[in-house]
């Protein structure tokens, strides 16, 4: 038979392949054969057609398209079951191929055959009309929204004339759900008939598959009818309820339990919509849980609370506590089974129960008991309310979190789970409120949720530490999950109980009916314990351990040896920490007995090369540990070891993971002996600084440091010089890190490695690159300081062949005093030959040099002198002397040079505004060397020649940053403040901000000084009638709020409401710096401000408004511009909002916050980039509330993407608008992050719109990219 139909079939397609041949776009043979009396010819020409139909090169004219049509619907009647499956796969390409005649064609055929009373044709014309509404498209518009309403009129009046088969009555209404879902907006025409038709089978005698499928079109037509009829639809749910609820026998509890599981489905869908009836909903609801016969009742009023919980957050929030005592009651409903017995075990010794297997209840379960069900829904309620109501979770440790913690000995095992999930969630929702910092009278209080949870640590324990022994590994892994969220909260809180602990979690280790899962989910506990615990707590239990995790390591499941030997190298780092004492004592492990055990199978699987890369490279990383802290103890196995690191080094694919290790075996205070692969290693490794890897970059140039550091004796001049070649090549503004590290191993050489090589990098490639680097304006913070550190290094060798004080001189101001044409660099006149910030690094290094020869400072100083004095100089010329004075003046007292102070007030008389700068930065500098002799002349000129006032403000504040950053600095200060707070005081009041700016930050750097004098004679100012003054007084309260403790954090406590209290005042500007001081507080002290935010959020979101008042038109030539005076007020206000969600969260009503990122994505470009940002990182934080007001931020997202420019544009409003377009696709792609989202049938359309227009979809496409490689905290940064 087979043999006969392979020859047919060989036939049959040399035939059609002839006639394909002839006319490639005729299919006429095909239809032919496609009413063939043969079943095998008909199957072979539908399944021909439906390989031509998805070719995109096919075009069928009229006729060949009617032709088609008919006789692939002739098909689904045919006797042969595969070839209606053929047909039913032709319609849906048919949906793309044909004219829309011929798709009402199919939609009428099959919407006439769906009623049928052949069952075998009803069946396949109901996969049929699912198939073809599935090609529709999303967009509503066209043939999909004809045959959408031709169905829904077909399919309605159907059932609503006349009685229908419960099968047919099922196709029929999953049909309407989908079209309703798809196309609601287009079909509003039906909604009313739809809800008509529909509600009564919400009711008996319909079977639950029906009532199921009703309440489900109704849920998606919830979603967009109109207002009145979605009343309509709650009233009647509602009336239905409350007929039920007065004892009337026409509604039974079955209807009961679908109305509210109808309310729940909507709720889900459409909760904002359904928030204003929550008044009726709940106790309808409520009454139906009070009766106890019925289980699957009550399940469904759990399950609609929890609907209601997530999606109705504000108004849910005053029945929260009915909800919440309902979910315990429930949580404990358990007829059948009686806990009494498992109580009294808990009384008895727990050390002989642990010898005990924890035997399982299943033998006490009945086939009959539903009633967990029950407990399952009130777990998951509760898990959705306990992981929702930060505001709350004070109550909830000391109201619900104990009972749930007894209901940990739940007996079945799905509720048990769900049990565990709702424990964790309270314990995650903690975790993120108590990022925000505490003050230490706060940690100190008995009722904050970190104290309360602490105090019932025990009774988790308790609860949990025989059920890590269960049979049920689920239970295991639940008991893991609520652990470790456990330790996240509370690092360290399991010290005291790693007794109960430890044990059960090595059953899941060792025991035979382990999965790899299970072991896994062990083996990263362990590892998470041994992190954020303190070492000295396992040291009774390493015995027990060590041979658990060594078994893991020997498995044959590559996850779990890499993972265990993850484990191996925690436990080297307790066992014998690198800071513990040589001659051992209290405190310390006795691990000999388990060295030779580590070391050995650590080494088989490092020496092994058929193992996973993951393995390999761990193997490696756990060796390189065992070596750093055991490598005394081991240096008789170095020679089998060390080689094997070796072979690793010339591996392309471990090399790095043997880099970083060797690196930590070369830091170890153990002084392992290297010697055996020293010169191979520096070999290799000066060759890996060529390679384009900066991961391995990096990590090379840390080892060779490391190396250095250990056997510099031992490194001939050869080997080093050959490293040395290398390192020019990564001295670049490019990447200021890998300069970095390279500028420390130069240090390193020339500190320790004496050779000629050496001493000659300062006449090399090596001082070229860092010439140029210095010259760079991207040299700045730890590469500068690298950079200085190096030319101290080099100027203190005073070395014979080395280079001399001169000569570095020289270099350092070549590029000063003998500039050489650059392209782009303008020499001539006054302009500079070098980028202005390139002065001060050059003034640095030159500073630094000075100090380190003194023989030479004099003669410096005095050279830069003469240059300021000299009208000649060229601009260059005297901003590098007077950043030079000002650098070695800042460490050394150059009052022996008597014209110094002259020359330098001279120079504020410059023409030139970068020379008088200069010189204000030199006399500040200069005169923190000597306060007793320049700070008198600072405030003294300061009062007496108003004309420099701003200059010499500067110097003033550059006096007291550079007393500012030590203790020494401060104590050397402080007796100067009595002089120096009058002077600030008396330009309070100055008309120029830029003057007020620089008083302010120096006032508020002195109040840091003498707290509690200055702050009271600062907060006195704030009754000051003139704006400018208190703007002044808040500027300078902005810099007493520090990132750092502080004296003055106790008193700016009692009087941060008064400084704050200006984000009420009268005048614009003075809001506006109290919004930034405010600002500036709940990023550095939130602690400061949580107490007062009743108070200021009010405050706040009124300046997030826009104020008519404050816009005005103004002219510009023949144009007019729109100038919005509140816009920067406006931008601050944002940006305080963003630093409150991530500090602050548990003080907001977020529904209120969201209402004000709502308006600010229609205000001003630059507030709409704010409030992108604000979503992005609530769906982070805030998932649920953000998601119940979707809609909303769809609309005006949709604006955004939409919106285009005018066709006059120039570049850079084009540029900004795609920005914006970026920053608004960020969002929505945040948006898709939250769970449930796709839930959301208006972020669907959305997204649809977004992916049908071939620009937003590639902008889409690339900013998930992004997302995916650097996460939702990535999409916050850009």
């Amino acid at each position: 038979a087979i043999l006969d139909w392979k020859s047919r079939r060989t036939r049959f397609l040399d035939s059609s392949r002839q006639s394909m041949a002839a006319a490639p776009y005729h299919i006429s043979n095909l239809l032919e054969k496609m009413m063939s009396v043969d079943k095998d010819y008909r199957f072979m020409a539908t399944n021909d057609l439906m390989t031509e139909l998805q070719k995109d090169s096919i075009k069928l004219d009229d006729d060949s398209e009617r032709k088609v049509v008919a006789s692939v619907l002739r098909l689904l009647e045919d006797k042969n079951a595969e070839v209606q499956n053929l047909a039913v796969k032709c319609l849906g390409l048919l949906v793309w191929k044909v004219r829309e005649t011929q798709v009402s064609t199919i939609v009428t055929s099959l919407c006439k055959n769906i009623f049928s009373e052949k069952e075998e044709l009803r069946d396949i014309c109901g996969i049929g009309m699912k198939t073809v509404i599935a090609q529709f498209p999303k967009t509503s518009g066209g043939v999909a929204v004809s045959s959408s309403r031709h169905i829904c009129d077909s399919f309605l009046t159907a059932i609503e004339t006349k009685s229908v088969d419960t099968y047919i009555l099922l196709e029929v209404l999953d049909v309407l759900a989908e079209l309703i879902q798809k196309y609601s907006s287009s079909l509003s025409n039906f909604h009313e008939t739809m809800v008509t038709v529909c509600m009564p089978y919400l009711v008996d005698p319909h079977p639950l598959s029906v009532r199921k499928r009703t309440y489900i079109a109704l849920c998606n037509l919830s979603i967009s009818c109109s207002s009145v009829l979605f009343d309509s639809i709650i009233t009647q749910l509602l009336m239905g309820l409350k007929l039920g609820a007065d004892g009337s026998g026409s509604f039974s509890l079955i209807n009961a339990r679908t109305y509210i599981q109808t309310l729940a489905a909507i709720a889900r869908h459409s909760g904002t919509r359904l928030s204003p009836f929550l008044v009726q909903v709940v106790p309808a609801i409520m009454y139906y849980t009070k009766n106890d016969k019925e289980d699957e009742l009550r399940e469904s009023c759990l399950q609609a609370f929890e609907a209601l919980v997530s999606r109705c957050y504000t108004e849910i929030t005053p029945f929260i506590p009915q909800i919440v005592g309902l979910s315990l009651e429930l949580l404990c409903h358990d007829p059948n089974y009686d806990y009494g017995l498992e109580e009294e075990e808990e009384g008895m010794d727990t050390d002989k129960l642990e010898d005990e297997e924890f035997e399982s209840d299943d033998e006490y379960s009945d086939d009959d008991d539903v009633s967990w069900k029950v407990r399952r829904a009130a777990a998951k309620c509760l898990g959705v309310v306990l992981g929702s109501r930060p505001e709350m979770l004070t109550s909830f440790y000391k109201e619900v979190s104990p009972s749930v913690i007894k209901r940990f000995k739940e007996r079945e095992e799905n509720v048990k789970i769900d049990i565990f999930a709702a424990y964790c969630a309270l314990l995650n929702c903690t975790r993120i409120t108590s990022s925000v910092q505490q003050t230490s009278d706060e940690m100190e209080m008995t009722d904050t949720p970190i104290s309360l949870l602490s105090s019932q640590v025990p009774s988790i324990v308790k609860a949990l530490h025989r059920q890590l022994r269960d049979k049920s590994l689920k239970i295991r892994q639940g008991c893991f999950a609520l652990f470790t969220s456990l330790v996240s909260v509370l690092p360290g809180t399991l010290d005291t109980h790693m007794d109960q602990v430890i044990p059960g979690v090595l059953s899941s280790l060792v025991e035979k009916t382990s999965t790899p899962n299970m072991k896994m989910d062990a083996l990263s506990f362990l590892n998470i314990l041994f992190t954020h615990h303190s070492r000295t707590v396992f040291y009774p239990h390493v015995s027990a351990i060590l041979p658990a995790v060594i078994t893991c390591v020997n498995d044959s499941f590559y996850k779990i040896i890499s993972e265990a030997l993850s484990v191996l190298k925690k436990i080297v780092e307790i066992i014998k920490p690198l800071d513990a004492p040589q001659d051992g004592g209290e405190g310390v492990c006795d691990y000999q007995p388990h060295l030779e055990d580590i070391y050995e199978t650590t080494l088989s699987r490092l020496k092994a090369t058929d193992i996973d890369q993951e393995v390999k490279e761990m193997a490696i990383t756990c060796m390189g540990t065992i070596l750093c802290h055991f490598g005394s103890e081991l240096q008789s196995k170095l020679t089998v070891c060390l080689p094997i690191f070796l072979e690793r080094l010339k591996n392309e694919i471990t090399r790095l993971t043997a880099v970083r290790s060797l690196n930590i075996i070369a830091r170890s205070p153990n002084n392992i002996d290297l010697t055996l692969i020293l010169v191979e290693v520096v070999q290799l490794q000066s060759s890996f600084l060529r390679k384009n890897h900066r991961d391995l970059r990096l990590a090379t140039l840390t080892c060779l440091d490391s190396l250095v550091k250990v056997y510099s004796t031992t490194l001939s001049p050869t080997l080093v010089a050959m490293v040395i070649e290398e390192i020019p090549q990564l001295i670049s503004d490019s990447d200021l890190h890998v300069s970095l590290l390279a500028m420390t191993f130069i240090c390193t050489l020339l500190t320790l490695h004496k050779s000629e090589v050496v001493m000659n990098i300062g006449r090399g490639q090596v001082m070229v690159k860092i010439i140029d680097l210095v010259q760079s304006p991207l040299l700045q913070g730890s590469a500068l300081n690298a950079v200085l550190q190096f030319f101290q290094v080099l100027v203190q060798q005073n070395v014979s062949g080395g280079v001399t004080f001169n000569e570095l001189f020289k270099l350092l101001t070549d590029s000063v005093y003998q500039p050489r044409e650059k392209e782009g660099t303008v020499l001539p006149g006054t302009q500079l030959a070098i980028h202005k910030q390139a002065f001060h690094n050059i003034a640095k290094c030159i500073g630094v040099i000075s100090l380190s020869v003194q023989s030479k400072t004099v003669s410096v100083v005095e050279k830069f002198i003469e240059d300021v004095k000299n009208e000649t100089c060229t601009t260059s010329v005297k901003l590098l002397a007077l950043f030079s004075i000002g650098e070695i003046g800042r460490h050394s007292d150059l009052s022996h040079h008597v014209s110094l102070q002259e020359v330098i007030i001279d120079a504020f008389s410059s023409p030139t505004e970068e020379v008088r700068a200069a010189a204000s930065y030199a006399l500040g500098s200069v005169s923190s060397g000597n306060l007793q002799l320049y700070l008198p002349v600072i405030l003294e000129e300061i009062q007496s020649k108003p004309k420099k006032q701003y200059l010499l403000l500067h110097s003033l504040k550059e006096v007291i940053a550079c007393h500012y950053a030590t203790p020494e600095g401060l104590a050397a200060l402080k007796p100067y403040v009595p002089q120096i707070w009058p002077v600030l005081y008396s330009h309070f009041e100055s008309l120029e901000e830029g003057t007020r700016n620089v008083v302010a930050e120096c006032v508020g750097k002195l109040t840091l000084l003498d707290p509690e004098i200055l702050l009271p004679k600062l907060k006195e100012n704030l009754a000051s009638s003139s704006a400018f003054v208190r703007s002044t007084v808040v500027t300078a309260f902005k810099y007493t709020v520090t990132d750092q403790p502080q004296p003055i954090d106790a008193l700016l406590k009692n009087c941060i409401g008064d400084f704050l209290g200006t984000l009420g005042d009268s005048e614009l500007n003075v809001r506006r710096v109290a919004l930034v001081a405010f600002n500036s507080a709940a990023h550095n002290k939130p602690v400061l401000i949580a107490d007062l935010l009743d108070t200021l959020l009010p405050v706040l979101y009124k300046e997030t408004k826009v104020r008519e008042e404050l816009i005005e038109e103004v002219e510009m030539g023949p144009f007019k511009q729109i100038k919005d005076g509140g816009l920067d007020t406006r931008k601050v206000a944002f940006e305080c909002m963003y630093t409150l969600l991530e500090n602050c969260l548990d003080r907001l009503d977020i529904f209120e916050f969201l209402h004000h990122v709502e308006d600010g994505l229609k205000d001003h470009y630059d507030i709409k980039m704010l409030s992108f940002l604000l979503i992005v990182r609530l769906s982070r934080l805030r998932p649920t509330a953000l998601l119940e007001r979707i809609e909303k931020l769809i609309d005006q997202l949709k604006l955004t993407i939409q919106s285009k420019v005018k066709a006059n544009a120039v570049k850079q409003e084009h540029e900004k608008q795609e920005e914006l377009k970026r920053s608004a696709l960020r969002a929505v792609a945040a948006l898709l992050t939250i769970p449930d989202s796709d839930k959301s049938v208006v972020l669907s359309e959305f997204i649809s719109q977004i992916k049908g227009n071939q620009e937003t979809a590639a902008l889409f496409e690339s900013v998930q990219n992004d997302s995916a490689s650097g996460g939702i905290e990535a999409m916050e940064v850009k």
